[in-house]
């Protein structure tokens, strides 16, 4: 199933690094040319109903987006923070729209934030966070997002049936028991999907629908009957169960974090991670943090079960943008679109910016 291919050469757009193995996403090429495609604005201001007043809801930054084809228009959703925040602003999830998938239109306020509900003690005052977005078979858009109230990181979940008007079902482990509670951190949560066209559909596998979750340095899965409420695999002793652990000297050793909806392919389930890298033990070529982004093969039938990983990883920092910020050498990658005969994949730049590469859509 694995076949080796030449090394690409070190082109100004490339991406790519390493062999290639034959069920790997790609190869992707960063639009340079045209990044960053969105980075903060300071004149579009926010009514906040939790602090009362008119804040510059993204004056800061703006990064870790999701995206969703939508009436023919790449639709992205965008973490901003503004600069009045405790914990490095506040973070609200905006709108962005393109024809071309390189220049966006954006709503002048923040479509899902904060607001003075049942969620507001786990989103106050960190905000909420990292959004991605999956469509189910009848229409409806599931968001799993991150909420921080400042010390503590909840992965939650969102409907809408237009990606304006949302519904907050919140956490997605609330009937979890772990350690004795059901109130612990977790974060990034990327549901199984199926491309049908230019859409991305959770898909069951056994019945159930399944997510890929976690940032430390193992990855997690959970299932569910509904996309609303979740439930981790678990060891015998009620432990979290690992599909995939952290690998000494590689890109990958201090954290695994999920990027895009998983996708169903002809050779399995493709994931798009993140890793984080340990300057010592780690890539010793990468330096101290840097954030770059990998693959992972699961089955398709067994989604828990692990068959192969990119043998290092496909992007990194390497434009300026990209390595100096908000937080320096990150390119986060967190989501993917098919649009127009390519993969669009929309990735965070430093904690800072959003920029784009793509790949042919095979």
């Amino acid at each position: 199933m694995i076949k080796k291919l030449f090394l690409l050469a070190a082109l100004t757009f490339t991406a790519l690094c390493g062999q290639a193995q034959s069920w790997l996403i790609g190869p992707f090429s960063k639009h340079n040319a045209a990044n960053p495609v969105l980075s903060p604005l300071g004149t579009t201001t926010f009514d906040c109903p939790v602090r009362g007043e008119n804040v510059h809801w993204e004056a800061k930054d703006v990064f870790n987006p999701a995206a969703v084809v939508r009436n023919g228009k790449i639709h992205l959703l965008y973490r901003a923070e503004d600069t009045v925040g405790k914990h490095n602003g506040t973070s609200r999830i905006g709108l962005a729209i393109s024809s071309d998938g390189l220049n966006f239109k954006r709503m002048p306020t923040p479509i899902f934030y904060p607001d003075n509900d049942a969620m507001k003690k786990y989103e106050w005052e960190g905000g909420v966070e990292d959004p991605r977005v999956v469509e189910t078979a009848d229409g409806q858009y599931v968001m799993t997002y991150t909420s921080y109230d400042g010390e503590k990181a909840r992965l939650c979940v969102a409907t809408s049936p237009d990606l304006l008007s949302w519904k907050k079902h919140g956490r997605v482990f609330s009937n979890f028991i772990k350690g004795g509670g059901t109130d612990f951190w977790s974060k990034s949560g990327s549901i199984v999907c199926r491309r049908v066209g230019s859409k991305l559909i959770a898909t069951q596998i056994n019945g159930k629908y399944w997510m890929y979750w976690g940032d430390q340095q193992q990855l997690f899965i959970a299932v569910s009957d509904d996309l609303i409420h979740w439930y981790p695999f678990t060891k015998p002793d009620k432990s979290l169960k690992a599909v995939a652990e952290f690998r000494p000297g590689h890109f990958d050793y201090r954290v695994l974090e999920p990027g895009p909806p998983a996708l169903i392919t002809p050779k399995g389930i493709v994931l798009i991670y993140n890793g984080m890298n340990d300057a010592k033990r780690g890539d010793t070529t990468l330096p101290e943090g840097t954030y770059a982004a990998g693959q992972f093969l699961f089955s398709d039938r067994e989604p828990d079960r692990l068959l192969d990983r990119s043998k290092s990883y496909f992007m990194k920092p390497d434009q300026p943008y990209e390595i100096n910020g908000q937080v320096n050498q990150v390119t986060f990658v967190e989501s993917l679109v098919p649009f127009k005969g390519r993969w669009w994949l929309y990735y965070g730049t430093a904690d800072s910016k959003i920029a784009v590469a793509s790949a042919p859509l095979r």
